[in-house]
């Protein structure tokens, strides 16, 4: 009797084990994300609070978040440990040829890129850049409150939002507007004063380009907005997609 006591209790104890290291293993942190934010331009006094904001994401949704000014880290090898590189603000040009030969190699492989506001007043020079962030910046008026469109419901990054969607932020206008681009937020441009595009201004879109996923959107350019709820859910989705979740 003593015995099997001795073995019930053995048993009970390594089940418990192996259920702890079970739930530990469900605890890493597999999905990686890098953060860049470089500038050569104008500099966004909102990139601190955006980069804490996506690594509280992060903490909250189970991806690790590096983030980074560094260029140096766009190196074929590095870039294997991420599945998504975020360029949050980045401005002016931020990659040298051989980085940016090892960002496209990253994306052709099947890696993901997400652009966040003036990502789109990057790279200029660099037209496959273009074609994956979607367009370029060309200007923008004053900050103000206008009205998004919302032109797809299903999308992770805009399924949370109202079909007018009403809010306060500075709004780009754009050029080389790339032609594959699939469009979720549309901005209205009789309800603000500035708009250059006409009745198709995207201001946040989606595609796969050239073997890997693309998602941008032109708001966030406030500390603000880093506290709204349903930006930050507008990012956040716009990370799982990028994520493949």
């Amino acid at each position: 009797m003593k015995n099997i006591l001795i073995a019930i209790t053995v048993f009970f104890t390594l089940s418990c084990n192996t259920t702890e290291r079970d739930n530990d293993s469900d605890n890493v942190l597999t999905d990686k994300v890098l953060v860049f934010t470089k500038t050569s331009g104008f500099r966004h006094q909102s990139i601190e609070i955006g980069v804490k904001t996506i690594q509280d994401l992060g903490r909250q949704n189970n991806f690790e978040v590096t983030q980074t000014e560094d260029a140096s880290l766009f190196s074929t090898e590095n870039l294997k440990k991420y599945q998504l590189v975020i360029f949050l603000n980045t401005t002016g040009n931020v990659l040298n040829a051989n980085q940016e030969q090892a960002f496209k190699e990253f994306i052709n492989n099947g890696g993901s890129f997400m652009g966040v506001h003036s990502a789109t007043d990057t790279e200029y020079e660099w037209a496959w850049y273009g074609e994956l962030v979607g367009a370029y910046f060309l200007n923008h008026p004053e900050q103000s409150i206008a009205t998004i469109t919302r032109l797809n419901s299903t999308h992770s990054s805009t399924k949370h939002l109202p079909e007018q969607w009403t809010r306060y932020d500075e709004w780009y206008n754009f050029k080389s507007i790339y032609e594959d681009i699939n469009v979720l937020l549309n901005l209205d441009e009789s309800t603000y004063d500035g708009g250059e595009n006409g009745a198709n201004h995207p201001i946040a879109w989606y595609h796969e380009y050239d073997g890997g996923r693309s998602f941008y959107t032109a708001l966030g350019h406030t500390n603000e907005s880093y506290a709204e709820p349903e930006f930050k859910q507008h990012l956040l989705g716009g990370i799982l997609y990028g994520l493949k979740r």
